[in-house]
């Protein structure tokens, strides 16, 4: 067990109509902890990461986030939703916005800031993810790497508890992949709580305090990685691992 939860999940249940997507989940992520979540399509890996935030919600469980239980709507869901951070697929950028303009909006609206604060305190956080230079640029001139990169700065900019990653490779061209992984792990050193829902099985391996493999909407295994990988205990994970590990 984590020793500092940020992070719970009791009994949490999730339906889509008759589909039985999240089945009894039990997880605990401590502070400065990185999760990864991996499993099979379907096995209800991006469900569990979007109930975190309540984007999607629960039919019976409770969440807790710092030893509160997540708030059902209005401005605590807002300020919930500032804590902790979330990374999709698609990046979700305003297309007519430059990258500067990107990763203040929230800052200015959410957090309140003054314009320029929120400007100088993005361009500190577009140098941590490599793009400083890229600020006066619109979305469109940038590749799905960077903009991946402004996703995460923009998440960051918040500065929330917590982030979460729901593939967030998946759509890029695997020369772009590394790119965004290597700012995930610097996070991850510096000491940022994280949950990864992800296919990189390298970035479990060096990054992940734990590897959460999820089937059929449960949590089959929860384990160190290096235990995982090489002596997986279930049947459903030693099948998967051959699956996605042989090259």
């Amino acid at each position: 067990m984590a020793v500092d939860p940020l992070i719970e999940l009791r009994d949490v249940n999730k339906y889509f109509g008759e589909l039985h997507v999240l089945r009894d989940i039990g997880l605990t992520v401590g502070k400065g902890e990185v999760v990864v979540v991996i499993g099979p399509s379907g096995s209800g890996k991006s469900t569990l990461c979007r109930t975190i935030n309540r984007l999607e919600t629960i039919q019976s469980g409770t969440i807790l986030l710092d030893g509160r239980p997540l708030p059902e709507e209005g401005r605590a869901l807002a300020r919930l939703r500032a804590e902790v951070g979330m990374v999709f697929q698609s990046f979700n950028l305003f297309a007519h916005k430059t990258v500067l303009q990107n990763v203040s909006l929230a800052q200015t609206k959410v957090r309140r800031r003054g314009r320029d604060d929120a400007d100088r305190r993005s361009l500190e956080l577009l140098e941590r993810v490599g793009l400083a230079a890229h600020a006066g640029m619109y979305p469109a001139q940038l590749s799905g790497g960077q903009q991946q990169r402004v996703a995460i700065a923009r998440a960051l900019a918040m500065e929330p508890k917590a982030l979460l990653f729901d593939e967030p490779t998946s759509a890029l061209d695997p020369e772009m992949i590394n790119e965004v992984l290597e700012v995930m792990r610097q996070l991850a050193r510096d000491g940022m709580t994280m949950v990864v829902v992800t296919h990189e099985m390298g970035f479990a391996r060096s990054a992940a305090h734990r590897v959460v493999f999820m089937a059929d909407g449960r949590v089959v295994e929860d384990r160190a990685p290096e235990e995982f990988f090489t002596a997986p205990r279930s049947e459903r994970a030693r099948d998967f691992l051959s699956k996605i590990l042989k090259h």
